[in-house]
């Protein structure tokens, strides 16, 4: 499973001030006051494919996919999990944990859990099932894609699908420069927390 993250970044993120072009894509990614987070400062230093990478990252947290919040985030975090990444893991974790009804133990059991662990539901199991044969193996086996369909509609699944490559991309990114940790973000549990019962996710 994850490992400890590198501290030096193999491509360093933007500092402010920022040039116009690359203020105005960074306002895309993150509105608001805050400062954007190191990984889309990174993605900006290639603005043709911030630009392009945008609108699929928007669709997948915004309100036009018809996922439920808490399936999106389990898909999410699993995907971080399996590709090692804490930096997506921490901030998908502090940022959308409370909105996906996801408590500390069940975050800690998408990292170090497996799908038969008691604390998830049914829904939720299928859920880490999809994305781990999809990470293992690139398929869907037909048992389980039964079993989904009969929880979700077409349009649902290839939205979950989908959304399980995305993150593939973004730990791809994160994981391959070295996106430094951000400090509010959650840190991996302990290699052991979830083998019989879960602890709970380190909070910074």
């Amino acid at each position: 499973m994850p490992e400890n993250h590198p501290s030096r970044p193999r491509i360093t993120p933007l500092e402010a001030p920022f040039a116009p072009e690359t203020a105005a894509e960074l306002a895309r990614w993150q509105p608001g006051a805050l400062p954007p987070i190191a990984l889309f400062r990174t993605i900006v230093r290639n603005l043709p494919l911030a630009g392009a990478m945008y609108p699929l990252g928007s669709y997948f947290l915004g309100k036009n996919s018809s996922l439920r919040v808490r399936d999106r985030e389990i898909v999410i975090d699993r995907v971080c999990a399996r590709c090692g990444c804490e930096y997506e893991w921490g901030v998908h974790a502090r940022i959308f944990a409370k909105a996906a009804a996801l408590d500390a133990n069940q975050l800690a059991a998408t990292v170090a859990g497996d799908a038969d662990w008691s604390g998830w539901t049914e829904t939720d199991r299928l859920l880490i099932r999809m994305v781990d044969e999809l990470h293992d193996s690139g398929r869907l086996s037909d048992d389980l894609w039964t079993a989904m369909a009969a929880r979700w509609t077409s349009d649902q699944l290839l939205n979950l699908i989908a959304l399980a490559g995305w993150y593939h991309v973004i730990s791809f990114v994160a994981n391959g420069v070295r996106v430094p940790l951000e400090e509010f973000g959650e840190r991996f549990p302990a290699r052991d927390a979830t083998r019989s019962g879960c602890g709970g996710v380190r909070s910074r």
